[in-house]
């Protein structure tokens, strides 16, 4: 499949490894250019952009909290002013936290969930729809994950739901500028984890007998940044061996 990628810049937030280091280097053999940003992996994400450039990218790297919206406004002006636009934007920066109870969720918990999961990918947006629109093109890829329709209860549930409206809403409001808006809610996925965090096991009811294969969601981001993809708005696609509630 011929992407009509090539040339275009995209953005990926949280590129230093895992899925965000593989979607850029995807995105880079398919002839894109880079703006990747991390909020604390510097040195994770300069290999990264040396990977990506070895592949023929050019890579706008730089350290970016999403959560501040002075931050991000500087980093896609800096993308603009070097790559010369925005086409497509990979909202892939997260707050993983320690997993609680409803009642026992701190209240910073609560509040850094909110401010990187929502607001960060409200941030981005606001910076690169302007470009997005004088151009009549782009591709917004959020995350919504698969917590909200597991039924969990705590600020990531609710940050990913809410994640879902906005991707929604963009779809309707920007569609008339040939921009798409989609979600990728990745489930049992086996990537890299901090220290802090477990393994997670496969539940009971999920069909596919496996953990999830990080390339299995990149090629889902290709697709819908893809200029085959142009008809798909405001859609929600679980990559999760077919887990629902269980």
């Amino acid at each position: 499949m011929d992407t009509g990628l090539k040339g275009k810049t995209v953005l990926i937030t949280g590129a230093s490894r895992n899925m965000g280091r593989l979607a850029a280097l995807a995105y880079a053999r398919e002839g894109a250019n880079l703006a990747i940003c991390t909020s604390a992996k510097m040195d994770e994400l300069r290999k990264v952009a040396d990977e990506a450039r070895a592949l023929g990218a050019k890579v706008v790297a730089e350290k970016c909290d999403v959560s501040d919206k002075t931050a991000v406004t500087a980093f896609v002006k800096t993308v603009a002013s070097e790559l010369g636009s925005v086409h497509v934007v990979l909202n892939n920066a997260v707050y993983r936290g320690t997993e609680s109870s409803f009642l026992d969720e701190d209240d910073d918990a609560w509040e850094r969930n909110v401010a990187v999961n929502l607001t960060g990918p409200r941030n981005v947006c606001r910076a690169v729809l302007p470009l997005m629109i004088e151009q009549r093109w782009g591709r917004i890829i959020n995350f919504s994950g698969i917590a909200p329709f597991l039924g969990t209860s705590t600020s990531k549930g609710m940050s990913k739901l809410g994640i879902i409206g906005l991707t929604r809403g963009m779809a309707r409001e920007y569609a008339e500028h040939e921009i798409t808006a989609n979600c990728i809610g990745p489930g049992t996925i086996d990537v890299e984890r901090d220290a802090f965090q477990k393994s997670k096991p496969l539940r009971p009811g999920q069909p596919i007998r496996r953990m999830g294969k990080p390339q299995e969601v990149v090629s889902l981001m290709l697709y819908l940044a893809s200029e085959d993809a142009g008809f798909i708005t405001g859609q929600c696609y679980l990559v999760n061996g077919g887990m629902y509630f269980q």
